[in-house]
């Protein structure tokens, strides 16, 4: 097992190691990831507006489904990208025995969490995508996915929640390899089980939990390895609820964050119902299509926040104030690069995104009039996921969770339904893109001027610990 990961310990580069090479050593393969996962939730998009005679609905029908799957996501994040930081702490004060107590609370957090999500959402699929406002014409497709896909929410759980830990380490490739085996396989197999077996969406969600099922094998293995430093251990399994409470705390931020994502995909579906009649097909098809190209733009800047977020949670454990800045700065002016361009394109030619998914022409008149609307403030993700994300490795629970609460909570999910009253369904894609705007000056002014206090504050606490020990 040790030929394959290559393991070797990276905390002494996180300390003094050259800071650029390394950002772009931890948040290239941390992007690849996220870009991959976005490859892997758009491949059975994809696929399934392939398939002849139901193409339209069954787009409609994943796009229903989708926010329950990024619940399942925020769950694990809850657990995962909460402990992940502490442990990463952990190391940076050489306490090896409390980061591997955090990393066994986490395993057996997220093994009783994805058991629970499992076999709710296997007995209420049905309940769920009416809830959630599939239209009619897709609650068949919707319902039997979902129950299908459900029996994978604990690999999804599992893989999602240990992944951090392997960052954690500095084994951002590793991490990456998570995400692609299953992206691959999956890949590979939703041709065979929805054209060739003739399985359709049934199909499309059996691929989606075999390639669940691959990573999880992956993701157990690299902790079995002598390399890893952290370890199963069952003494280390027995929970410790100030531990586990705060680790949670930490993690509301990232599950808020993420199960907001999937709080407003409802909100805007339910919405498309009530202001179309009923719901229609293509409406919902449209906004599938440009909640993948948000996606697109936010899920790589994640991966730039998550990417450092080791080296970020490491050297705020030694107190280096000036490798955290230059670290942070350096990944800063990545992800406003890689925003602008990704906008520009977006912005100037929307249809593209029609393409990819073999829009029908309804879908890609809507497609043209709202997708510049729906993604206009995204040009504010470079502060609002990436330097967010950074904001938790710092171990800022209480600014983070006010953060990511406002940004969907307290002005997406009002405005939605205010507009869709008033402006009907052009409100509901116009609703996004004036939050985003919004929310996003806000967490800048919020952002720039905590970060220098916070990064003030832990080298003053260092210093007079150093200061302790040298009297002492």
């Amino acid at each position: 097992m040790q030929f394959l990961f290559m393991i070797k310990d990276l905390t002494n580069e996180f300390r003094s190691g050259k800071i650029l090479p390394l950002v772009f050593k931890l948040v290239i393969p941390a992007v690849i990831a996220q870009l991959i996962t976005f490859l892997y939730n758009l491949v059975d998009r994809m696929y399934v507006s392939s398939i002849e005679g139901i193409a339209t609905e069954a787009l409609a029908a994943l796009g229903i489904v989708l926010p329950i799957t990024i619940i399942v996501q925020a769950f694990a994040n809850l657990i995962g990208l909460g402990a992940s930081p502490k442990a990463s702490m952990a190391l940076g004060e050489n306490d090896n025995k409390k980061a591997n107590k955090i990393f066994n609370n986490s395993f057996v957090l997220l093994t009783a969490t994805g058991i629970i999500l499992t076999i709710f959402l296997y007995i209420f699929s049905k309940d769920i995508v009416i809830l959630f406002g599939c239209p009619k014409n897709s609650i068949e497709y919707a319902t039997s996915y979902l129950k299908i896909s459900s029996l994978g929410s604990i690999f999804i759980i599992l893989v999602q929640g240990l992944n951090p830990f392997i960052s954690a380490q500095g084994h951002s490739i590793v991490a990456m390899g998570t995400t692609l085996i299953g992206a691959v396989i999956n890949i590979v197999l939703d041709p065979i089980f929805i054209f060739n077996l003739n399985l359709g969406v049934d199909g499309a969600a059996i691929a989606t939990v075999i390639s669940q099922f691959i990573s999880f094998i992956w993701i157990i293995c690299f902790f079995l390895n002598k390399g890893s430093m952290f370890k199963y251990r069952l003494k280390d399994m027995i929970l410790n609820f100030k531990l586990i409470s705060n680790f949670l705390f930490l993690g509301l931020s990232p599950f808020i964050m993420t199960f907001t994502e999937s709080l407003i995909q409802i909100v805007f579906n339910v919405c498309l119902k009530s202001s179309t009649g009923g719901g229609s097909s293509e409406y919902t098809a449209a906004l599938t299509i440009m909640l993948s190209a948000l996606q697109l733009i936010s899920l790589p800047l994640n991966g730039l926040g998550y990417g450092i977020a080791p080296f970020v949670s490491f050297n705020y454990g030694t107190g280096d104030c000036y490798r955290l800045k230059k670290g942070i700065s350096y990944t800063f002016i990545i992800a406003l690069i890689f925003c602008v361009i990704i906008y520009i394109l977006s912005m100037i030619c929307p249809q593209i995104y029609g393409f990819i998914f073999n829009a029908d022409e309804k879908v890609m008149s809507l497609l043209k009039s709202y997708l510049p609307l729906f993604i206009m403030g995204t040009i504010m993700f470079p502060v609002q996921m990436t330097l967010q994300n950074i904001n938790v490795a710092l171990g800022q629970g209480k600014s983070t969770i006010i953060l990511a609460t406002m940004r969907k909570v307290i002005i997406l999910i009002p405005l939605c339904f205010l507009l869709a009253h008033f402006v009907g369904f052009n409100g509901v894609y116009m609703s996004e893109g004036i939050a985003d705007l919004i929310a996003g000056f806000i967490t800048s002014i919020v952002i720039f001027t905590t970060f220098p206090k916070v990064l003030k504050k832990r080298s003053n606490e260092v210093l007079k610990q150093k200061n302790h020990e040298n009297k002492n």
